[in-house]
């Protein structure tokens, strides 16, 4: 399904607002849409560009479940097995994503959000950038880019990504951004896997798709996507980028960052434009569930795992939950460790029974108020290289300093009970009119 055939479906459940009057890409798109989190938007009139804006689509687990038609509970189990069972996606010779092309392009016809006050510049924060390697193959990531000129953007490239490498390596790489694809094509992007790893084959298996030859790089591109912006990533030239508002709903600092030449720009039939608001709910779900089956898959090795969450409240980054059917009494401090070398980016790791939901912070924090002894069940571990995207850690390294937390229950209860009584249950229309 595209991603325009999902935004249908939801505008015929009743479940998408819509605009109707005109809306400035300067921070007025991205007012409402923070104003609407988590409800599905799609802005019809954008007074500086002729393209409508969509965004909110992916807000919850809930709603990237019922697109793929699965549970929450089978989101990891999916992705997981999309990562281990790769599967090439079909390629055809003319697509959607090609019906307009333009190769005199101007940014400024795209309505390329201008987010919050103290920005940088306009931002593509949705974009899917695809890169090849002549040893690699493609790779598949999300950057954010800045504009700055009508042909140029400052690209964010975090040190040690796989499009870091191909950077360094050949200096100059010629990229396509694709905006507007459909949510397997966004978790995809969103995984860590190694090097060499085609992460549009991982869509592929998560939901059949169809790719093409992009007009004027050498790469292949979701065949469905809206937008299509292609050209070349300098290594060596550079341009200030920020400031911008990241995961954090904090505002990261300007540097120096390489620069896209835009050569050619492509897009469907009358193209919606996918907007994903930073710090906000879709930017965190997409950020911090795809680190979910990396995590499950290092802790169940260790102890019987039974589900991860990264959560909104850690910035859906910073922190993981991590639930574990207990039979040692060392079961929670293994899954912490194993936690952190899954996630080598997460700050704060909370381990829990079986009997605790980890959707439910009350609950978590009842498990810390009941199960917790902070002398023997904090485990430190140790200062080291963490995110970028903490602005408390050191700022030319990242080191940080990571934490676990056991709140799971002694094995040896001593005549105490950990368990929550539950109350009678009743049929209250027995009682009441």
């Amino acid at each position: 399904m595209s991603l325009r055939n999902y935004l249908e479906q939801i505008r015929q459940k009743g479940q998408l607002s819509q605009t109707k009057k005109l809306v400035s890409k300067h921070l007025q798109a991205a007012g409402i849409l923070k104003a609407l989190e988590p409800e599905p938007v799609l802005l019809n009139h954008i007074t500086e560009s002729q393209f409508p804006v969509m965004g909110n689509l992916f807000c919850t687990k809930e709603s990237f479940a019922d697109y793929l038609g699965i549970s929450v509970q089978d989101i990891i189990p999916t992705l997981t097995k999309a990562i281990d069972d790769r599967t090439p996606p079909q390629v055809i010779a003319q697509a959607p994503c090609q019906e307009v092309v333009i190769h005199n392009p101007n940014l400024d016809d795209l309505p390329i959000l201008f987010h919050c006050e103290g920005d940088g510049g306009n931002y593509i924060s949705s974009g899917v950038m695809i890169a090849r390697h002549p040893e690699y193959g493609q790779n598949m990531d999300f950057h954010r880019c800045m504009q700055f000129s009508k042909t140029e953007m400052a690209v964010r490239v975090v040190k040690t990504r796989n499009f870091d490498t191909f950077l360094q390596d050949m200096g100059e790489v010629d990229v396509a951004i694709c905006i507007g694809v459909a949510p397997n094509i966004l978790v995809a992007a969103a995984t860590s896997v190694e090097i060499g790893i085609d992460e549009l084959e991982i869509a592929n298996a998560l939901e059949p798709l169809r790719i093409v030859k992009a007009k004027t790089v050498n790469v292949m591109i979701p065949a469905e996507a809206e937008f299509v912006i292609e050209g070349t990533v300098y290594r060596d030239r550079r341009h200030a980028e920020g400031p911008f508002v990241d995961l954090t709903e904090t505002q990261d600092v300007v540097r120096q960052e390489p620069v896209m030449e835009v050569k050619c720009i492509t897009h469907r039939k009358n193209p919606i434009w996918h907007a994903l608001l930073p710090g906000g709910l879709e930017h965190k779900l997409l950020m911090g569930m795809p680190r979910e089956p990396t995590i499950f898959r290092e802790v169940n090795r260790v102890v019987d795992c039974r589900d991860v969450h990264i959560n909104p409240g850690g910035c859906s980054w910073l922190h993981a939950i991590i639930q574990i059917r207990k039979t040692r009494e060392d079961d929670g401090v293994q899954a912490i460790h194993a936690a952190a070398r899954g996630h080598r980016s997460c700050k704060h790791i909370f381990v829990v029974d079986d009997d605790i939901d980890i959707y439910d912070p009350l609950a978590v924090e009842w498990a810390m108020a009941t199960r917790f002894q902070a002398d023997k069940d904090m485990v430190m571990l140790g200062r080291e290289r963490g995110s970028s995207l903490d602005p408390s850690a050191t700022p030319s390294t990242y080191e940080t300093c990571k934490v676990g937390f056991d709140l799971t229950a002694s094995l040896a209860t001593g005549g105490k009970n950990f368990s929550r009584v539950p109350f009678p249950q009743v049929d209250l229309s027995e009682f009441f009119d």
